[in-house]
Parts: C-alpha cells; structure tokens; sequence
C-alpha cells in the first residue's frame, strides 16, 4: 500500500496512526500474506472483542430500563458479521483491501472480507492508540445504528416494551392468560390477553401463543397511550 493511499485512509478513519504498518497489516487478506501471522486474521480476532465490549458498555449506559434479554438482542444485531460488513461496505473498505488472486471477485469481498477489515481496523486503532481512541471511532459509525436498531428491536417486541413499561409506570410484571383456542390441532389460533396486577386489556387472536402474546402486548400499549395506534404488530 502506498504513502497515497496510506493517507487517504487515515482521512477516511479520521484517525492518524503512529505506526502505519499496523493498518496496512488490517487490510491484508491470508489470501496474499506470505504467513497467515501477518495477515489481519489476529486483529480481528483482537477486535471482536474490542467492538462488542464497546457496544455493550454503551448499550448499557444509554438504556439503564432495559433488561439483559433486550441488551443482547440489541448487541447481537449491532456486532453480527452482516453490520460488520454493511458498515465496511458503506465506508468502501475494501477498496484498499490487499487480497489474493481471483479473490476480488468472490461473494465474500462484500460479506466476511469486510466485516474482518472493520474488526482489523479497530484492532489497529485500539493498539495504537488505546482504548479510547477505538471507542470513538467505533461509536462514530454505529451510534446512528444504535438508535436504529433499538427502534426496530422495540417495534418488533412489543411484549418486551410492555414489560419495561409496566415495571417503570407500575412496578409490576405483564402475566399474559389463554382466552380460547380454534381449530384442529395442526391449525390452531389462540385467544391471549394482556394483565398487570388488576388491570385487563384487549385480547388478540394469533397462529400461535407467541404472536398473539405480540398482538395483545400490543393492544396493551396503544390503551396505555405508550405507542400511536399505527404501528402495527
């Protein structure tokens, strides 16, 4: 990689390394590297870790409500190989990728290639410039993620929204009861409704318990006023 392109990506990380080998070494594939030991496989090992001990501390801080269950889904969704390579891919990392013959042209360039360069380069960062400078770097391009993907998770489990909710307004759990069922036993559809403490709320049907447990939460939330009546379950 030349002193050019050297640059280029250290304006593209907003970041300035001491010791350039060090991020020339994150963009080398095994499939070029004389010895796989000074390929970028041990970086991203190293930052894996890095990055999701950065997300978890951040996700910890900034939902204090949530539960570990939520916490996790959250985090899993933010470190998983597919953001990995969705945020590389946006950045075009692996434009400087130094890869081996024929390999430019694989599904993989795109897919586990870019998601090891980004967990490389915050390896990179965080050895050569320590524990914070690798915490803003990863925080710049996932912060916007976060919010995201915590909006997602919440819109797809409305059971778990209830359950911080009812915690925070009434210091009680949601305990979800069987109505009826329909239907032969291949086919069934049940009745479930939403409770907390004395208080009922409407019932919904679903296929099966776990979805009409969704849609009752659901109702749940619009008749206490916490989601609008539109977002659908």
């Amino acid at each position: 990689m030349d002193d050019k392109k050297v640059q280029q990506l250290q304006k593209l990380l907003g970041y300035q390394f001491k010791n350039v080998d060090i991020l020339i070494e994150a963009f080398t594939h095994a499939s070029v590297a004389q010895d796989r030991l000074v390929s970028n496989e041990r970086l991203e090992f190293l930052g894996d870790s890095v990055l999701a001990l950065v997300i978890c501390k951040q996700l910890f801080d900034e939902f204090p409500d949530y539960l570990e269950g939520d916490l996790t889904k959250i985090k899993s969704m933010l470190v998983s190989r597919k953001t990995c390579a969705a945020v590389a891919n946006e950045l075009k990392f692996t434009d400087f990728a130094k890869l081996g013959k024929g390999m430019e042209s694989t599904k993989a360039v795109s897919g586990s290639i870019a998601a090891g360069i980004l967990e490389a380069i915050i390896a990179a960062i965080y050895i050569d410039g320590g524990f914070d400078a690798a915490r803003e770097f990863i925080l710049r391009l996932y912060d916007p993620l976060i919010e995201t993907v915590d909006a997602e998770h919440h819109h797809e489990n409305f059971k778990s929204l209830l359950q911080q909710s009812a915690q925070q307004l009434f210091a009680a759990t949601p305990l979800y009861e069987k109505l009826d069922e329909k239907g032969p036993d291949h086919n069934k559809c049940f009745e479930m409704a939403a409770a907390i403490g004395s208080r009922s709320f409407p019932s919904a049907w679903g296929p099966t318990k776990k979805e009409a447990e969704q849609k009752a939460a659901y109702n749940a939330l619009v008749e206490l006023k916490i989601i609008n009546e539109d977002q659908k379950p």
